[in-house]
């Protein structure tokens, strides 16, 4: 599709862009998060930091720089532009850390703290079958907990 044709697609007036943002941990310990080059917008965003926050602090300042370029150059910018943002493991590890231990974690999903560990640090990556799992149970308890009611 050529350039021209893309950026009118984009332009619909009322459509929702829902954009899946990858974010990632690298070798060097630092996160990184992406709109892949198959996205439904002319351009691409990227983020990056020393945290899973940062990164995407910095994926959103880089949008709303894109933002203001687009403006600068009296280009049409997309609207209704939403984000679902999709983790590597090591960085929902890492991420939720503080709300999930991994002690938690290895009771909701059979896998071993130490293993859990070990994918944080980089030391080690899951399986597929692992990652599945683990999400798989996430879910599972995220469906149990959205059931809770106090009296």
């Amino acid at each position: 599709m050529n350039r021209k044709s893309k950026d009118e697609k984009i332009m619909k007036a009322n459509e929702i862009y829902k954009i899946e943002v990858t974010v990632e941990k690298g070798n060097d310990n630092t996160y990184t998060a992406f709109i892949s080059s198959e996205n439904s917008l002319p351009f691409g965003i990227l983020g990056d930091g020393n945290s899973v926050k940062e990164a995407i602090e910095d994926f959103e300042k880089s949008f709303e720089e894109m933002k203001e370029y687009y403006a600068k150059v009296k280009k049409e910018f997309p609207k209704n532009v939403e984000f679902s943002f999709k983790y590597d493991l090591a960085s929902f590890l890492s991420y939720y850390s503080k709300i999930i231990s991994l002690a938690g974690l290895e009771k909701l999903t059979g896998v071993n703290q130490g293993q859990l560990s070990h994918y944080v640090t980089g030391r080690r990556k899951p399986s597929k079958k692992t990652v599945i799992k683990i999400e798989k149970e996430l879910h599972n308890f995220a469906a149990e907990i959205s059931q809770v009611e106090f009296v």
